[in-house]
């Protein structure tokens, strides 16, 4: 996991290197405790900084001492807007949320994570799970459930994101998990009572407020997991611990699955990718699984 400064800052004591505690988080305090800056580089960059009257940032890149990633790194910590950093996690690249927080994609999330809190999410109503539904297994569902779940615990929501495809699951892919773990502690696992819900929540490491529960090893029969009690007591308990629950589902024109995760969860989002998805295609997955006990919020353009 990252490393999560104490809520104080640090005053480096120039005759011994010491850091004692204050009452804010600064820069420099968030990068020596994360092993980036050494304390004896933190006072020589404070020299600096009251010398030229600059920024702490600026008087340690104009040093050598530290690089503007170093810098976004901390002012992440320092608002509590995790992510990550190429090649030091196993979460895939295509995951941007998690390390390029702002990119025109991720900000386009952020704007489709407002409406959902606007239109849908709502703890005390309920409102806790929401199903990423799609016509086609190419629309970029499982990328888009993916980003949205990263950004949602961006936002210090409690987030999971379970994957309910068990006929082509790709989560477990998108976020690094070991190979052989979600085959014994997996959705599959958890439903046909062969392993426990807690036992197939997967932390991610670097963004504190977002688990994954991976689709496990294919089952002989998906649609009757999801159909029976189980997997509806399942959702009753996760709503319980989590502000946001996103259940990413197989292709609706292939598998029948996508309407029984829907009446699970009460709410759908329809992904469509750019210039391949048919108009016609929406239309039929909308008119599948719409029911009077489910709210259809929209459909999600993909450009990725």
């Amino acid at each position: 996991m990252s490393v999560t400064p104490e809520r104080g800052n640090v005053i480096l004591a120039s005759n011994a290197n010491m850091v004692a505690e204050r009452n804010d988080r600064s820069i420099g305090v968030i990068l020596v405790q994360t092993g980036r800056l050494k304390p004896h580089d933190a006072e020589q960059i404070m020299r600096l900084q009251r010398e030229q009257n600059l920024r702490f940032g600026d008087a340690a890149i104009q040093l050598g001492l530290l690089t503007q990633a170093d810098i976004e790194f901390a002012l992440s910590r320092q608002f509590d807007h995790p992510y990550l950093e190429h090649g030091r996690s196993a979460v895939s690249d295509s995951v941007i949320a998690a390390y390029s927080p702002s990119s025109p994609q991720v900000r386009a999330l952020s704007a489709l994570r407002s409406q959902l809190l606007q239109r849908w999410f709502d703890h005390q109503a309920g409102h806790t799970a929401l199903a990423l539904i799609s016509s086609d297994r190419s629309d970029g569902r499982s990328f888009v459930a993916a980003n949205l779940a990263v950004s949602f615990s961006q936002l210090g929501k409690r987030t999971l994101l379970l994957d309910a495809d068990m006929r082509h699951s790709n989560q477990h892919v998108l976020f690094g998990l070991p190979a052989n773990w979600g085959n014994t502690a997996g959705l599959s696992a958890v439903l046909s009572g062969r392993s426990s819900y807690e036992a197939a929540l997967h932390p991610i490491l670097g963004l504190p407020d977002l688990f994954v529960m991976p689709a496990g090893a294919q089952p002989p029969n998906p649609l009757e997991l999801l159909e029976r009690q189980p997997f509806h007591k399942l959702l009753a308990r996760l709503k319980e611990q989590f502000d946001v629950i996103l259940l990413d589902s197989p292709a609706a024109t292939e598998y029948p699955d996508a309407q029984a995760i829907v009446m699970r969860a009460g709410a759908a989002i329809i992904v469509a990718r750019k210039n391949t998805t048919r108009s016609w295609g929406v239309r039929g997955v909308s008119e599948r699984v719409n029911y009077p006990s489910t709210a259809i919020l929209g459909s999600v353009l993909n450009d990725f």
